[in-house]
Protein backbone atom coordinates (compact mmCIF):
# COMPACT_ATOMS: atom_id res chain seq x y z
CA UNK A 1 0.00 0.00 0.00
CA UNK A 2 1.01 3.34 -0.56
CA UNK A 3 2.28 6.14 1.86
CA UNK A 4 -0.30 9.28 0.80
CA UNK A 5 -4.25 8.30 1.50
CA UNK A 6 -6.89 10.15 0.39
CA UNK A 7 -10.62 10.90 1.40
CA UNK A 8 -12.98 13.24 0.24
CA UNK A 9 -16.04 14.35 2.13
CA UNK A 10 -18.91 16.73 1.86
CA UNK A 11 -19.37 20.16 1.85
CA UNK A 12 -16.61 22.38 3.65
CA UNK A 13 -14.72 19.34 4.17
CA UNK A 14 -11.50 19.37 1.45
CA UNK A 15 -8.74 17.45 0.44
CA UNK A 16 -6.89 15.28 2.77
CA UNK A 17 -3.40 14.03 2.71
CA UNK A 18 -2.34 11.33 5.47
CA UNK A 19 0.68 10.34 4.78
CA UNK A 20 0.76 6.93 6.02
CA UNK A 21 -0.26 3.11 5.32
CA UNK A 22 -2.41 2.83 8.60
CA UNK A 23 -4.46 4.93 9.40
CA UNK A 24 -8.12 5.07 10.81
CA UNK A 25 -11.08 6.30 8.44
CA UNK A 26 -12.71 8.73 10.82
CA UNK A 27 -8.60 10.40 10.85
CA UNK A 28 -9.64 11.37 6.83
CA UNK A 29 -12.72 13.08 7.73
CA UNK A 30 -11.90 17.29 8.05
CA UNK A 31 -13.05 20.42 7.78
CA UNK A 32 -12.19 22.56 4.75
CA UNK A 33 -9.26 25.13 5.68
CA UNK A 34 -9.52 26.97 2.82
CA UNK A 35 -13.08 27.96 3.49
CA UNK A 36 -13.32 31.49 5.72
CA UNK A 37 -16.66 30.62 6.97
CA UNK A 38 -15.07 27.90 9.46
CA UNK A 39 -14.35 29.56 12.62
CA UNK A 40 -13.18 26.61 14.09
CA UNK A 41 -10.80 25.57 12.12
CA UNK A 42 -6.67 26.12 13.26
CA UNK A 43 -7.32 25.04 16.19
CA UNK A 44 -4.84 22.17 17.29
CA UNK A 45 -1.58 20.23 15.84
CA UNK A 46 -4.39 18.14 13.35
CA UNK A 47 -5.72 21.08 12.02
CA UNK A 48 -1.70 22.52 11.32
CA UNK A 49 -1.28 19.11 9.46
CA UNK A 50 -4.16 19.01 7.60
CA UNK A 51 -3.89 22.51 6.31
CA UNK A 52 -0.45 21.66 5.00
CA UNK A 53 -2.09 18.35 3.43
CA UNK A 54 -4.78 20.80 1.59
CA UNK A 55 -1.21 22.29 0.45
CA UNK A 56 0.24 19.09 -1.66
CA UNK A 57 -3.19 18.62 -2.67
CA UNK A 58 -2.47 20.87 -5.16
CA UNK A 59 -0.15 18.34 -6.65
CA UNK A 60 -2.43 16.19 -7.83
CA UNK A 61 -5.07 17.46 -9.84
CA UNK A 62 -5.16 18.42 -13.64
CA UNK A 63 -3.28 21.63 -13.88
CA UNK A 64 -0.37 20.41 -12.08
CA UNK A 65 0.92 16.30 -12.02
CA UNK A 66 -2.08 15.14 -12.74
CA UNK A 67 -1.58 15.61 -16.53
CA UNK A 68 -0.19 19.68 -17.43
CA UNK A 69 2.68 20.20 -15.53
CA UNK A 70 4.21 17.30 -17.16
CA UNK A 71 3.34 18.28 -20.64
CA UNK A 72 4.19 21.78 -20.47
CA UNK A 73 7.55 21.16 -18.99
CA UNK A 74 8.18 18.12 -21.72
CA UNK A 75 7.16 19.16 -24.89
CA UNK A 76 9.07 21.99 -25.88
CA UNK A 77 12.26 19.83 -25.73
CA UNK A 78 14.25 17.94 -28.00
CA UNK A 79 13.89 14.99 -26.56
CA UNK A 80 10.23 14.27 -27.42
CA UNK A 81 7.41 15.57 -30.17
CA UNK A 82 3.16 15.58 -30.08
CA UNK A 83 1.28 15.18 -32.89
CA UNK A 84 -1.70 15.28 -30.46
CA UNK A 85 -5.27 16.36 -32.54
CA UNK A 86 -5.88 18.63 -29.61
CA UNK A 87 -4.51 22.34 -30.47
CA UNK A 88 -3.69 23.36 -27.42
CA UNK A 89 -1.44 20.16 -26.68
CA UNK A 90 0.37 20.10 -29.82
CA UNK A 91 1.14 23.60 -29.71
CA UNK A 92 3.36 23.38 -26.49
CA UNK A 93 6.22 21.74 -28.41
CA UNK A 94 6.00 24.11 -31.54
CA UNK A 95 6.15 27.79 -29.33
CA UNK A 96 2.84 28.72 -30.33
CA UNK A 97 0.45 28.38 -27.36
CA UNK A 98 -2.57 30.58 -28.34
CA UNK A 99 -3.16 33.77 -25.64
CA UNK A 100 -7.34 33.18 -26.26
CA UNK A 101 -7.48 29.72 -25.15
CA UNK A 102 -5.61 29.18 -22.14
CA UNK A 103 -5.65 25.26 -22.03
CA UNK A 104 -3.04 23.50 -20.47
CA UNK A 105 -0.89 26.50 -19.46
CA UNK A 106 -3.70 28.09 -18.00
CA UNK A 107 -5.08 25.53 -15.74
CA UNK A 108 -1.60 24.96 -14.60
CA UNK A 109 -1.00 29.04 -13.72
CA UNK A 110 -4.25 28.53 -11.65
CA UNK A 111 -3.02 25.79 -9.59
CA UNK A 112 0.34 26.81 -8.63
CA UNK A 113 -1.67 29.65 -7.32
CA UNK A 114 -4.25 27.58 -5.58
CA UNK A 115 -1.04 25.47 -3.74
CA UNK A 116 0.39 28.97 -2.95
CA UNK A 117 -2.54 30.36 -1.17
CA UNK A 118 -3.25 26.89 0.79
CA UNK A 119 0.86 27.23 1.78
CA UNK A 120 0.50 31.08 2.67
CA UNK A 121 -2.90 29.89 5.38
CA UNK A 122 -0.77 27.59 6.98
CA UNK A 123 1.92 30.06 7.17
CA UNK A 124 -0.42 32.81 8.53
CA UNK A 125 -2.24 30.55 10.88
CA UNK A 126 -0.42 28.17 12.28
CA UNK A 127 2.27 30.50 13.89
CA UNK A 128 -0.69 31.00 16.28
CA UNK A 129 -1.75 27.37 17.54
CA UNK A 130 -0.59 26.53 21.26
CA UNK A 131 1.42 23.40 20.07
CA UNK A 132 3.10 21.12 22.65
CA UNK A 133 5.28 19.59 20.08
CA UNK A 134 7.29 22.53 19.00
CA UNK A 135 9.20 20.56 16.85
CA UNK A 136 5.91 19.12 14.82
CA UNK A 137 4.43 23.11 14.12
CA UNK A 138 8.29 23.70 12.77
CA UNK A 139 7.85 20.63 10.39
CA UNK A 140 4.45 21.94 9.15
CA UNK A 141 5.56 25.07 8.26
CA UNK A 142 8.79 23.99 6.78
CA UNK A 143 6.57 22.13 4.52
CA UNK A 144 4.45 25.61 4.16
CA UNK A 145 7.82 27.06 2.56
CA UNK A 146 8.90 24.56 0.53
CA UNK A 147 5.50 23.82 -0.90
CA UNK A 148 5.36 27.41 -1.74
CA UNK A 149 8.62 27.33 -3.09
CA UNK A 150 7.91 24.49 -5.28
CA UNK A 151 4.66 26.47 -6.79
CA UNK A 152 6.60 29.66 -7.55
CA UNK A 153 9.18 27.94 -8.81
CA UNK A 154 6.98 26.61 -11.54
CA UNK A 155 5.06 30.13 -11.86
CA UNK A 156 8.62 31.74 -12.29
CA UNK A 157 10.40 29.32 -14.39
CA UNK A 158 7.51 28.78 -16.45
CA UNK A 159 5.96 32.44 -16.63
CA UNK A 160 8.29 34.92 -15.89
CA UNK A 161 7.19 37.81 -14.79
CA UNK A 162 4.27 36.74 -12.23
CA UNK A 163 3.04 37.34 -8.14
CA UNK A 164 4.93 36.57 -6.07
CA UNK A 165 2.20 36.60 -3.02
CA UNK A 166 3.59 35.92 0.44
CA UNK A 167 0.94 36.97 2.72
CA UNK A 168 -2.85 36.49 2.39
CA UNK A 169 -4.44 39.64 0.75
CA UNK A 170 -6.38 40.49 -2.23
CA UNK A 171 -4.59 41.72 -4.86
CA UNK A 172 -0.77 40.61 -5.54
CA UNK A 173 0.85 42.82 -8.07
CA UNK A 174 3.42 41.62 -10.85
CA UNK A 175 6.79 40.92 -9.70
CA UNK A 176 9.78 40.59 -12.15
CA UNK A 177 11.52 37.21 -12.79
CA UNK A 178 14.50 38.56 -10.34
CA UNK A 179 12.19 39.23 -7.69
CA UNK A 180 10.65 36.03 -8.28
CA UNK A 181 13.64 33.75 -8.15
CA UNK A 182 14.58 35.40 -5.22
CA UNK A 183 11.43 34.65 -3.21
CA UNK A 184 11.71 30.94 -4.99
CA UNK A 185 15.19 30.95 -2.75
CA UNK A 186 14.39 32.50 0.33
CA UNK A 187 11.59 29.85 0.89
CA UNK A 188 13.54 26.63 0.15
CA UNK A 189 16.71 28.26 2.69
CA UNK A 190 13.56 28.74 5.27
CA UNK A 191 12.03 25.12 4.33
CA UNK A 192 16.21 23.48 4.24
CA UNK A 193 15.88 25.15 8.54
CA UNK A 194 12.99 23.33 9.33
CA UNK A 195 12.39 20.14 8.03
CA UNK A 196 13.91 17.00 8.86
CA UNK A 197 15.88 14.45 7.02
CA UNK A 198 13.39 11.70 7.15
CA UNK A 199 10.43 11.10 9.02
CA UNK A 200 10.63 7.54 9.65
CA UNK A 201 12.87 8.09 12.72
CA UNK A 202 14.92 10.66 15.17
CA UNK A 203 11.25 12.80 15.69
CA UNK A 204 7.86 12.28 16.96
CA UNK A 205 4.17 13.77 16.72
CA UNK A 206 1.56 12.82 13.88
CA UNK A 207 3.97 12.69 11.43
CA UNK A 208 5.96 10.04 12.41
CA UNK A 209 6.09 7.76 9.46
CA UNK A 210 4.79 9.29 6.95
CA UNK A 211 6.72 9.04 4.35
CA UNK A 212 6.07 11.18 1.11
CA UNK A 213 6.36 14.73 3.01
CA UNK A 214 9.04 17.40 1.76
CA UNK A 215 12.54 16.84 3.79
CA UNK A 216 15.26 18.60 3.96
CA UNK A 217 16.93 16.87 1.25
CA UNK A 218 14.45 18.06 -1.10
CA UNK A 219 14.90 21.79 0.27
CA UNK A 220 18.08 21.56 -0.60
CA UNK A 221 18.18 20.23 -3.81
CA UNK A 222 15.55 22.56 -5.37
CA UNK A 223 17.61 25.41 -3.49
CA UNK A 224 20.61 24.49 -5.56
CA UNK A 225 18.33 24.05 -8.77
CA UNK A 226 16.96 27.48 -7.99
CA UNK A 227 20.46 28.79 -7.40
CA UNK A 228 21.48 27.31 -11.00
CA UNK A 229 19.00 28.64 -12.95
CA UNK A 230 19.98 31.85 -11.45
CA UNK A 231 23.52 31.14 -12.39
CA UNK A 232 24.51 31.58 -8.78
CA UNK A 233 27.04 28.53 -9.21
CA UNK A 234 28.52 28.85 -6.07
CA UNK A 235 26.03 28.49 -4.45
CA UNK A 236 24.26 25.98 -6.33
CA UNK A 237 27.57 23.58 -5.68
CA UNK A 238 27.44 23.83 -1.64
CA UNK A 239 23.71 23.15 -1.51
CA UNK A 240 24.04 20.44 -3.98
CA UNK A 241 26.76 19.26 -1.66
CA UNK A 242 25.06 19.36 1.69
CA UNK A 243 22.36 16.82 -0.10
CA UNK A 244 25.59 14.46 -0.82
CA UNK A 245 26.96 14.84 2.32
CA UNK A 246 23.39 13.47 4.20
CA UNK A 247 24.17 10.23 3.41
CA UNK A 248 20.57 9.52 3.20
CA UNK A 249 20.40 8.84 -1.00
CA UNK A 250 21.76 6.58 -3.62
CA UNK A 251 21.25 5.74 -6.95
CA UNK A 252 18.88 2.33 -7.00
CA UNK A 253 20.32 -0.23 -9.40
CA UNK A 254 17.30 -0.85 -11.54
CA UNK A 255 17.46 2.32 -13.50
CA UNK A 256 13.33 1.43 -14.93
CA UNK A 257 12.83 1.31 -10.83
CA UNK A 258 12.47 5.15 -11.17
CA UNK A 259 9.08 4.95 -13.31
CA UNK A 260 6.88 2.60 -12.01
CA UNK A 261 4.88 1.62 -9.09
CA UNK A 262 6.93 -1.69 -7.97
CA UNK A 263 9.72 0.21 -6.33
CA UNK A 264 8.27 4.23 -5.00
CA UNK A 265 10.22 6.38 -2.40
CA UNK A 266 13.49 4.37 -2.33
CA UNK A 267 16.69 5.43 -1.84
CA UNK A 268 17.12 7.64 -4.97
CA UNK A 269 13.76 9.64 -4.22
CA UNK A 270 14.26 12.96 -3.17
CA UNK A 271 11.08 14.17 -3.73
CA UNK A 272 8.21 12.87 -5.30
CA UNK A 273 4.22 13.37 -5.65
CA UNK A 274 2.77 10.62 -4.94
CA UNK A 275 -0.56 8.49 -6.62
CA UNK A 276 -2.27 5.39 -6.13
CA UNK A 277 -5.12 3.58 -7.64
CA UNK A 278 -6.13 2.30 -3.86
CA UNK A 279 -6.95 5.86 -2.36
CA UNK A 280 -9.99 7.50 -2.96
CA UNK A 281 -12.65 7.41 -5.24
CA UNK A 282 -12.15 6.39 -9.07
CA UNK A 283 -12.74 10.08 -10.33
CA UNK A 284 -9.87 12.40 -11.58
CA UNK A 285 -9.31 15.57 -10.14
CA UNK A 286 -9.65 18.29 -12.64
CA UNK A 287 -9.70 21.55 -10.67
CA UNK A 288 -11.81 23.28 -8.76
CA UNK A 289 -13.41 22.08 -5.09
CA UNK A 290 -12.51 18.74 -4.38
CA UNK A 291 -15.16 16.72 -4.59
CA UNK A 292 -16.30 13.26 -2.95
CA UNK A 293 -15.62 11.15 -5.93
CA UNK A 294 -11.67 12.05 -6.83
CA UNK A 295 -9.39 9.70 -6.34
CA UNK A 296 -5.64 10.28 -6.34
CA UNK A 297 -4.46 9.02 -9.83
CA UNK A 298 -2.68 10.61 -12.91
CA UNK A 299 -3.55 10.86 -16.63
CA UNK A 300 0.32 10.88 -17.55
CA UNK A 301 0.15 7.19 -18.78
CA UNK A 302 -2.84 7.85 -21.05
CA UNK A 303 -1.65 11.16 -22.19
CA UNK A 304 1.77 9.53 -23.16
CA UNK A 305 0.88 6.14 -23.68
CA UNK A 306 1.58 4.28 -27.02
CA UNK A 307 -0.84 4.00 -30.01
CA UNK A 308 -3.92 1.75 -29.32
CA UNK A 309 -2.54 1.56 -25.39
CA UNK A 310 -3.00 5.49 -24.63
CA UNK A 311 -3.85 8.87 -26.64
CA UNK A 312 -0.02 8.55 -27.72
CA UNK A 313 -0.09 12.76 -27.00
CA UNK A 314 3.86 12.49 -26.51
CA UNK A 315 6.44 10.59 -28.28
CA UNK A 316 10.09 10.64 -28.18
CA UNK A 317 11.81 11.95 -30.84
CA UNK A 318 14.17 10.12 -33.16
CA UNK A 319 17.19 12.06 -32.28
CA UNK A 320 17.00 10.59 -28.39
CA UNK A 321 16.63 7.74 -29.62
CA UNK A 322 19.89 7.88 -31.81
CA UNK A 323 21.63 9.67 -29.23
CA UNK A 324 21.32 6.43 -27.16
CA UNK A 325 23.02 4.49 -29.37
CA UNK A 326 25.97 6.78 -29.84
CA UNK A 327 28.49 5.49 -26.86
CA UNK A 328 27.77 1.42 -25.88
CA UNK A 329 28.60 0.06 -22.69
CA UNK A 330 31.84 -2.11 -21.40
CA UNK A 331 29.69 -4.74 -22.97
CA UNK A 332 29.15 -3.43 -26.07
CA UNK A 333 25.13 -3.37 -25.48
CA UNK A 334 22.98 -0.23 -25.99
CA UNK A 335 22.86 2.10 -23.02
CA UNK A 336 19.91 -0.20 -21.20
CA UNK A 337 18.64 3.37 -20.21
CA UNK A 338 16.95 3.12 -23.93
CA UNK A 339 14.69 0.32 -23.18
CA UNK A 340 13.32 1.98 -20.29
CA UNK A 341 12.96 5.28 -21.99
CA UNK A 342 10.65 3.69 -24.79
CA UNK A 343 8.79 1.63 -27.07
CA UNK A 344 10.48 0.43 -30.73
CA UNK A 345 10.99 -2.29 -32.85
CA UNK A 346 13.47 -3.86 -31.33
CA UNK A 347 15.95 -6.79 -32.51
CA UNK A 348 15.04 -9.51 -30.59
CA UNK A 349 11.21 -8.45 -29.59
CA UNK A 350 10.00 -6.12 -27.10
CA UNK A 351 6.79 -6.11 -24.86
CA UNK A 352 4.45 -4.20 -23.96
CA UNK A 353 1.18 -4.52 -22.16
CA UNK A 354 1.68 -7.90 -22.44
CA UNK A 355 1.97 -7.70 -25.90
CA UNK A 356 5.27 -8.31 -28.54
CA UNK A 357 5.48 -5.16 -30.23
CA UNK A 358 6.69 -6.23 -33.73
CA UNK A 359 3.52 -8.27 -33.43
CA UNK A 360 1.15 -6.14 -32.28
CA UNK A 361 1.92 -3.42 -34.45
CA UNK A 362 3.05 -6.08 -37.98
CA UNK A 363 -0.25 -4.91 -39.86
CA UNK A 364 0.60 -1.57 -39.53
CA UNK A 365 4.12 0.22 -40.50
CA UNK A 366 3.62 3.31 -39.22
CA UNK A 367 3.42 2.50 -36.12
CA UNK A 368 5.91 -0.47 -36.24
CA UNK A 369 8.28 1.66 -37.33
CA UNK A 370 7.61 4.42 -34.88
CA UNK A 371 8.70 5.46 -31.14
CA UNK A 372 6.83 5.34 -28.37
CA UNK A 373 7.10 6.47 -24.49
CA UNK A 374 7.74 3.61 -22.20
CA UNK A 375 8.55 5.49 -19.00
CA UNK A 376 5.57 6.14 -16.45
CA UNK A 377 3.95 3.40 -18.33
CA UNK A 378 1.86 1.22 -17.20
CA UNK A 379 3.17 -1.44 -19.13
CA UNK A 380 4.56 -4.43 -17.87
CA UNK A 381 1.98 -7.04 -18.25
CA UNK A 382 -0.69 -6.44 -14.82
CA UNK A 383 -2.74 -3.82 -16.73
CA UNK A 384 -4.10 -4.08 -20.52
CA UNK A 385 -4.16 -0.90 -21.26
CA UNK A 386 -4.41 2.71 -19.93
CA UNK A 387 -7.47 3.57 -21.00
CA UNK A 388 -9.46 3.64 -17.51
CA UNK A 389 -6.84 7.32 -17.20
CA UNK A 390 -6.30 5.96 -13.62
CA UNK A 391 -2.71 5.45 -13.33
CA UNK A 392 -1.50 4.75 -9.68
CA UNK A 393 2.89 5.72 -10.48
CA UNK A 394 4.69 8.05 -8.63
CA UNK A 395 6.08 11.06 -10.53
CA UNK A 396 9.67 11.52 -9.47
CA UNK A 397 9.86 15.41 -9.32
CA UNK A 398 13.50 15.16 -7.81
CA UNK A 399 16.02 12.04 -8.18
CA UNK A 400 19.59 11.98 -6.57
CA UNK A 401 20.81 11.26 -10.39
CA UNK A 402 19.91 15.02 -11.20
CA UNK A 403 21.46 16.36 -7.64
CA UNK A 404 25.05 14.31 -8.93
CA UNK A 405 24.61 15.86 -12.26
CA UNK A 406 23.66 18.86 -11.20
CA UNK A 407 26.59 18.88 -8.44
CA UNK A 408 28.78 17.90 -11.48
CA UNK A 409 28.29 20.92 -13.18
CA UNK A 410 28.46 23.88 -10.50
CA UNK A 411 31.90 22.20 -10.06
CA UNK A 412 32.83 22.61 -13.61
CA UNK A 413 31.28 26.08 -13.78
CA UNK A 414 33.48 27.10 -10.31
CA UNK A 415 36.44 25.94 -12.20
CA UNK A 416 37.08 22.31 -10.86
CA UNK A 417 36.01 20.67 -13.94
CA UNK A 418 37.97 17.71 -13.20
CA UNK A 419 36.52 16.95 -9.61
CA UNK A 420 33.30 17.08 -11.94
CA UNK A 421 34.20 13.31 -13.34
CA UNK A 422 33.56 11.47 -10.20
CA UNK A 423 30.02 12.97 -10.03
CA UNK A 424 28.84 12.15 -13.54
CA UNK A 425 30.46 8.55 -13.75
CA UNK A 426 28.64 7.64 -10.26
CA UNK A 427 25.40 7.79 -12.67
CA UNK A 428 27.11 6.49 -15.45
CA UNK A 429 28.24 3.47 -13.72
CA UNK A 430 24.63 2.34 -12.87
CA UNK A 431 24.43 1.58 -16.84
CA UNK A 432 27.93 0.24 -17.15
CA UNK A 433 29.02 2.97 -18.98
CA UNK A 434 32.98 3.11 -19.75
CA UNK A 435 35.01 5.74 -17.42
CA UNK A 436 34.92 8.99 -19.18
CA UNK A 437 37.91 9.45 -17.35
CA UNK A 438 39.44 7.39 -19.90
CA UNK A 439 37.17 8.29 -22.63
CA UNK A 440 37.42 11.40 -22.39
CA UNK A 441 40.49 12.88 -20.08
CA UNK A 442 41.45 16.30 -19.27
CA UNK A 443 38.13 18.10 -20.75
CA UNK A 444 37.95 21.38 -21.12
CA UNK A 445 35.36 23.51 -19.25
CA UNK A 446 33.54 24.11 -22.78
CA UNK A 447 33.80 20.17 -23.43
CA UNK A 448 32.81 19.60 -20.14
CA UNK A 449 29.65 21.74 -20.41
CA UNK A 450 28.81 19.68 -23.63
CA UNK A 451 29.02 16.52 -22.36
CA UNK A 452 27.15 17.15 -18.94
CA UNK A 453 24.35 18.56 -21.71
CA UNK A 454 24.62 14.80 -23.55
CA UNK A 455 24.53 12.72 -20.49
CA UNK A 456 21.03 14.78 -19.06
CA UNK A 457 19.82 14.18 -22.23
CA UNK A 458 19.93 10.60 -21.71
CA UNK A 459 19.60 10.22 -18.04
CA UNK A 460 16.60 12.61 -17.96
CA UNK A 461 14.62 11.88 -21.32
CA UNK A 462 11.00 12.35 -20.70
CA UNK A 463 11.21 13.56 -17.13
CA UNK A 464 10.61 17.49 -17.77
CA UNK A 465 14.18 18.67 -17.34
CA UNK A 466 15.79 19.10 -21.48
CA UNK A 467 14.11 22.19 -21.95
CA UNK A 468 14.90 23.77 -18.70
CA UNK A 469 18.08 22.88 -19.49
CA UNK A 470 18.64 24.78 -22.79
CA UNK A 471 17.01 28.08 -21.99
CA UNK A 472 19.06 28.19 -18.72
CA UNK A 473 22.77 27.60 -20.92
CA UNK A 474 21.60 30.11 -23.78
CA UNK A 475 21.15 28.03 -26.63
CA UNK A 476 17.90 29.63 -27.97
CA UNK A 477 20.15 32.91 -27.74
CA UNK A 478 22.96 31.07 -29.68
CA UNK A 479 22.29 31.17 -33.43
CA UNK A 480 24.10 27.72 -33.65
CA UNK A 481 22.45 26.13 -31.35
CA UNK A 482 19.21 26.98 -32.19
CA UNK A 483 19.79 25.90 -35.80
CA UNK A 484 21.37 22.47 -34.31
CA UNK A 485 18.52 22.02 -32.10
CA UNK A 486 16.21 22.64 -35.44
CA UNK A 487 18.10 20.09 -37.47
CA UNK A 488 17.34 17.93 -34.20
CA UNK A 489 13.47 18.78 -33.51
CA UNK A 490 11.46 20.26 -36.12
CA UNK A 491 9.40 21.57 -33.84
CA UNK A 492 12.01 24.66 -33.32
CA UNK A 493 11.05 25.86 -36.58
CA UNK A 494 9.09 28.09 -34.91
CA UNK A 495 10.22 28.73 -32.18
CA UNK A 496 10.52 32.87 -31.87
CA UNK A 497 12.68 35.00 -28.99
CA UNK A 498 10.00 35.23 -25.90
CA UNK A 499 8.26 32.07 -26.58
CA UNK A 500 10.20 30.21 -24.13
CA UNK A 501 7.86 31.39 -21.79
CA UNK A 502 4.31 30.39 -22.07
CA UNK A 503 1.75 33.38 -21.82
CA UNK A 504 0.22 35.11 -19.12
CA UNK A 505 -3.35 34.08 -18.79
CA UNK A 506 -5.71 36.58 -20.34
CA UNK A 507 -7.83 36.14 -16.87
CA UNK A 508 -5.01 37.38 -14.73
CA UNK A 509 -4.08 40.18 -16.93
CA UNK A 510 -8.03 40.96 -16.49
CA UNK A 511 -7.86 40.63 -12.68
CA UNK A 512 -4.58 42.57 -12.00
CA UNK A 513 -4.31 45.61 -13.18
CA UNK A 514 -1.54 46.75 -14.56
CA UNK A 515 -0.33 43.28 -15.46
CA UNK A 516 1.47 43.03 -18.82
CA UNK A 517 1.67 40.11 -21.36
CA UNK A 518 5.03 37.96 -21.71
CA UNK A 519 7.38 39.36 -25.00
CA UNK A 520 6.22 37.27 -27.99
CA UNK A 521 2.64 37.22 -27.45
Amino acid sequence: MKYIKFKYVSLFLSLSIVISSCVAEDDLIQVDPNNDAVDSFWADDQDALQGVNAAYGSFLTDGTYMRSTPLLLDLKGDDCRSNSPWGAMYNVGRFNSNVADAAIYGWAYETYYQGIYRANQVLDKVPGIAMENEALKNRILGQAYFLRGLYLFHAVNMFKNVPVPVELAAFYPQKTEAEGWAQVIEDFKMAADMLPVSYTSGISGLDLGEVGRATKGAALAYLGKAYLFTQDFTNARDAFKAVIDLNVYALVSNYRDNFTDKNENNSESVFEVQFSREAGGVDLGWGGAPQSGWGKTSARAITYGPRAFGWTDVQPTWTLFNEFHEEATIGGEVDPRLDATMFYNKPGGMMLYGQDFATFYGNNPSDLNDLFCRKYQNSDGEYANEYDWRSGINERLMRYSDVLLMYAETLNETGATASAYTYIQEVRDRVNLPDLSVTKPGMSQAEMREQIGHERFLEFALEGHRFDDIRRWGWLEDTNKLNWLKSRDAEYATYSEGREFFPIPQLEIDNNPGTTQNLGY
